[in-house]
């Protein structure tokens, strides 16, 4: 993998040849699925050697996942770990929600022998790997081609909301971590209102996360049946007791033609473009906005293209600045896991 001149990453490292043929670990820790990947640097980008998934619930820590990973595949005197983790990273440590793990640098370096370990939130990461994507890893929902230079929001739906952006700084990129997932919900429209106030009853405070993400979608759906009454076949309510909610739902949608599950699609689609609208406004993102995340990957060929952009755009006085910044939505899911690796590969020289 070498880095696309689409993302000039400011990596300090990448003309220290002292960062060439290094081995590093690189670890994407989610809620479900933990990923570890075995990778060797050189020439500015990375070579991935192994790649495996471990099932989080199942370990009590995530060092355990580690020493798995080193055994089963007898890897010694590794010099480097990159971790990506859902949760804010504090002077090296994480207690991330999802995990129910306490995460801290120094002990990791300490009982594993690292040279460097570097943590990163999750999303931040990810803003680094998308510096190893090939452009056929973006799909162009609204583009005059390229990047333009500016600043650069990334918005990604997956089990939570993560934002985060890119400060540009004249002549790199450099990416930084946000928690705005988790600021407040608001509505627009009366029917928004009742949504809101559904919401309210069950989290108090109802944040953007609530709306999107695959609860959030949940939440969406579940408005509309218990609420607003649209019918459930009962052989959805089957496969929804049985399966991804997320792939029954756009299923449901995309191949059955049910009513409640376009509905619920395409109100997450108009959240999504709302948020966009406002990351990208708080960020002053005139660079680009990336859309990732397991959710949007998913439902993509569902997604109205253009019903998306003039949603997105609409502001009260910003309308000309939103006209004009590119949207690409990120078809590669292990931007997390590349992005850990490459920062802890390159970023300092």
């Amino acid at each position: 993998m070498i880095l696309n001149p689409k993302f000039p990453l400011y990596l300090p490292g990448v003309k220290n040849s002292n960062n060439d043929n290094v081995s590093i670990i690189g670890a994407n820790l989610r809620e479900d699925t933990t990923t570890l990947g075995y990778f060797v640097s050189g020439n500015g980008g990375l070579e991935v050697k192994i790649q495996s998934d471990y099932p989080t619930k199942e370990y009590t820590s995530f060092s355990d996942i580690l020493k798995k990973f080193i055994q089963d595949n007898e890897l010694g005197n590794v010099k480097r770990l990159g971790m990506a983790v859902p949760g804010p990273v504090l002077n090296g440590k994480s207690s991330p929600a999802r995990l129910g793990w306490n995460l801290d640098q120094e002990e990791i370096t300490r009982d594993f022998g690292f040279e460097k370990v570097d943590m990163l939130n999750d999303l931040e990461a990810s803003a680094y790997g998308m510096g190893l994507l090939e452009d056929s890893d973006m799909d162009d929902i609204y583009t005059s081609g390229h990047l333009e230079n500016g600043n650069v929001a990334i918005l990604a739906p997956g089990n939570g909301l993560g934002e985060a952006g890119y400060f540009f700084d004249g002549k790199y990129l450099r990416p930084f971590a946000t928690e705005g997932g988790h600021s407040e919900f608001s509505p627009r429209t009366n029917v928004e209102v009742e949504f809101y106030q559904f919401l309210n009853n069950i989290y108090g405070i109802v944040s953007w996360e609530n709306v999107l993400s695959k609860t959030g979608l949940f939440n969406i759906y579940r408005f509309l049946r218990d609420v607003k009454r649209h019918p459930e076949p009962e052989w959805l309510s089957e496969r929804l007791a049985n399966g991804n909610f997320v792939e029954v739902i756009y299923k449901a949608a995309v191949e059955d033609d049910v009513l409640i599950c376009k509905i619920a699609l395409d109100t997450f689609l108009e959240f999504l473009a709302r948020e966009a609208n406002n990351l990208t406004l708080k960020l002053k993102a005139t660079g680009g906005l990336l859309i990732a995340g397991d959710i949007p990957q998913m439902i993509s060929k569902y997604m109205d293209k253009d019903k998306f952009y003039e949603k997105f755009r609409i502001s009260d006085k910003m309308e000309d600045m939103l006209r004009n910044i590119p949207i690409y939505l990120i078809k590669q899911n292990q931007t997390g896991l590349n992005g850990a690796a490459l920062y802890t590969a390159y970023y300092q020289e």
